[in-house]
């Protein structure tokens, strides 16, 4: 009768023991993470920051992203567009990064069609729009039009403690990094051609 009590007591336990850590946190070298939903919103002037775990002092924008683990789809882009040196200089640079899923949202095939060598011009384009030069944190933006090192514009709006560029949301602000800051959206920005 005892062992029946103990099994159930266990039978019982496991389940809630699984539920009491949630999927969204991850432990690395005794650190915890925590991932943000894609839904999330901040709900202040003030997101919250991200705060990915780099050992490094002098991490690059370059370097958080590829860190990260929420970029490759980015950090293949900047590869094959040749601009991993440049945006690994001293900048400053604010960087609006599209996660994975904001590329995987684009069109079929599109991103394999911008990897190809002979389409690098229109690449760098597209990954020069989501940079603006200086390091501009979340609480220091302003709406409004701001140029791109790209040479054209976003549109920058702040509505109740979001941030929209263009029709992209950031999603997590104030990803900081030795040469800038990254604010990760939630689709791909495409200047027109």
């Amino acid at each position: 009768m005892k062992r029946l009590c103990v099994i159930g007591l266990l039978a019982v336990a496991l389940p809630i023991a699984a539920c009491a850590s949630t999927p969204d946190e991850t432990a690395t070298d005794g650190a915890t993470e925590t991932e943000p939903s894609e839904a999330a919103q901040p709900e202040t002037a003030q997101p919250e920051t991200a705060q990915p775990e780099v050992a490094q002092a002098d991490a690059t924008v370059v370097d958080v992203a590829v860190d990260s683990g929420s970029f490759q789809t980015l950090t293949a882009a900047i590869q094959a567009a040749g601009l991993e040196e440049t945006l690994q200089g001293a900048g400053p640079f604010t960087v609006f990064a599209p996660t994975d899923e904001a590329f995987a949202a684009l069109p079929e095939g599109t991103v394999e069609e911008l990897l190809l060598p002979e389409n690098r011009d229109r690449l760098v384009q597209i990954l020069t729009y989501h940079v603006v030069p200086g390091a501009v944190a979340s609480s220091d933006i302003l709406p409004g039009e701001v140029a791109t090192v790209e040479g054209t514009s976003v549109n920058l709006v702040v509505q109740d403690g979001t941030v929209q560029v263009n029709e992209a949301t950031v999603i997590q602000a104030d990803v900081p990094a030795s040469n800038g800051v990254i604010h990760v959206i939630d689709s791909v920005l495409i200047p027109a051609e």
